[in-house]
């Protein structure tokens, strides 16, 4: 809270001309009585189990006092807002001299008004900043889940909307996403941002959708912020002339077709209203830049916290231990078991990264149906049913993440059954984020010895949320552990670094740099 409140603090003092001490009790305020995303109550609320009451003749004075939220929740005010909070006066009580105090540092039961009906102040939920990501046949979809899944986390209102004639889109890599809606409901509305992902045929796709063209050239006309990614900006945005005088970005492979004197080699490239980045290993980084022009920078540096890309560099990325060969003498077979709750950007890049380096994957549902809701609302298709995946034998099977997700994965019979098999019969498991939890209740990270006739606990990492709960010999800081057949990852944004460390045990260290450069994302040399 200090951090938040300091880098409030530090915003408005550049207007407030150093009078803090004035702008302090209205940052605590609008702090206290601001839904928070993780539990969507305000602090006011969780404190004395109610929200705070006000004069209705005094609400029209105090609003323009609260401070622009945009720089200390992620649900934030809107701009207009803001604008008059910097030209506002100190608010007095209604029929008093007195300034209000609402400095509060031991909390105190709330006011009642005596001589007006006390009213709700600032319960109502606040406008939320409006994104649309629009998908194709085609399209990247690292890059269309990770966009969605950061900003969402931000706090934005994110539209996924489908240029196709069905909800249901094939993306590049092959796996089926389903969009909220079509293109078509969103041309009347206003967004704060059109982020368009890469990949191909997705981005020609795009291009060609007239409607998609009015509305994402309406947005830069009027100033609204924009972006794009791999080969949107040169594919989609250069044919509709939204790069004219605009440093760009994009796809190594795309960078002879931008105009020779604005293209930039740089992983985001922020021009006016607009920013494009690489690929999909640039991702994370072009949805935070978005994340800190939609909201600001606070908010991307506690969304960047959420997502651990604030770890030491001096962390290695990987640790091996118990070296063994996983060479196989045909195609690897993975399965990639999910469930509603699941974490899609595990999910979806483990999938992508795998079949680009020609393994076989099968996504399959514990679910009853096929349709999975995935922790931060992406919808996904499996390939087919548990039950029908296990019909088949494995060379690998991993375990995506989130709690919510688990928990269901954990409840399936046939998983477990497999997952026994698979230790049995000495083939390669792994889990990432959270689920390495789930393969300790299974017992599947242990190993025996037969020198002392005991089990050994098998090196291991996990999210930070759940490490202390494993009994393995932790490797705190470690993105990626391998122990002999067993693989484990602390999850999200070292995900690309999981999937490409199984990539180099089948195949070698040269197939799995080809498949980072191809993604634009910086892999070790050795």
């Amino acid at each position: 809270m200090n951090h938040t409140l300091l880098h409030g603090l530090k915003i408005k003092l550049e207007d407030a001309e150093g009078s803090w001490v004035d702008e302090l009790p209205f940052i605590l305020l609008s702090y206290q009585m601001t839904p928070k995303e993780p539990t969507h109550e305000t602090p006011f609320n969780l404190c004395y189990g109610a929200e705070a009451m006000g004069c209705l003749s005094a609400l029209p004075h105090f609003l323009p006092r609260l401070p622009p939220l945009s720089c200390i929740s992620p649900r934030p005010f809107s701009a207009s807002a803001g604008n008059e909070l910097r030209n506002s006066k100190p608010y007095s009580a209604a029929g008093t001299s007195a300034t209000h105090n609402f400095d509060l540092p031991h909390p105190s039961p709330p006011p009642v008004a005596t001589d007006i009906k006390a009213i709700p102040t600032v319960t109502a939920p606040l406008p939320r900043k409006k994104v649309l990501i629009p998908i194709a046949y085609g399209t990247e979809e690292m890059e269309a889940v990770i966009l969605v899944d950061v900003l969402r986390r931000a706090g934005a209102e994110v539209t996924v909307a489908s240029v196709e004639p069905q909800l249901e889109v094939e993306t590049s890599g092959g796996i089926r996403l389903v969009a909220d809606t079509f293109i078509t409901s969103c041309f009347n509305q206003i967004f704060d941002l059109i982020a368009l992902p890469g990949g191909m045929p997705g981005s020609a796709r795009l291009r060609d959708c007239e409607l998609l063209q009015k509305i994402t050239s309406k947005q830069a006309q009027e100033k609204r912020l924009y972006g794009a990614i791999c080969a949107a900006p040169a594919v989609t945005l250069l044919p509709w002339g939204l790069l004219r005088k605009k440093r760009t970005t994009g796809h190594p492979a795309f960078m002879d077709k931008l105009p020779t004197f604005w293209a930039v080699k740089s992983n985001i490239q922020v021009s006016g209203e607009l920013t494009t980045s690489r690929g999909p290993g640039t991702t994370f980084d072009f949805a935070l830049s978005l994340v800190q022009q939609l909201f600001c920078e606070s908010v991307s540096e506690e969304v960047r916290g959420l997502l651990t890309l604030n770890a030491s560099e001096d962390h290695s990325r990987k640790h091996e231990f118990n070296k063994v060969e996983w060479s196989v003498d045909h195609v690897p077979h993975a399965l990639i078991p999910v469930a509603n709750g699941s974490q899609e950007i595990e999910v979806v890049t483990i999938v992508d990264i795998l079949r680009r380096a020609k393994i076989s994957v099968v996504i399959a549902s514990v679910e009853k149906s096929l349709r999975i809701l995935a922790s931060q609302g992406t919808k996904i298709i499996a390939d087919e049913s548990i039950d029908m995946a296990a019909e088949s034998t494995y060379d690998l099977i991993i375990l995506p993440g989130d709690v919510s997700g688990l928990d269901r994965l954990n409840k399936s019979k046939v998983l477990k059954k497999l997952l026994k098999e698979q230790e049995l019969a000495g083939r390669i498991y792994g889990a990432i984020c959270s689920s390495p939890a789930l393969m300790q209740k299974q017992g599947l990270l242990k190993e025996s010895d037969a020198s002392i006739m005991k089990k050994q606990d098998k090196r291991a990492t996990a999210r930070h949320s759940v490490i202390n709960k494993l009994k393995s010999k932790l490797l705190n800081g470690s993105g990626v552990v391998i122990d002999g057949k067993i693989i484990t990852g602390s999850g999200l944004t070292t995900v690309t670094d999981f999937a490409l460390a199984i990539v180099s045990k089948f195949f070698g260290h040269t197939r799995a740099k080809s498949v980072a450069e191809g993604i634009v994302f910086e892999y070790p040399r050795t």
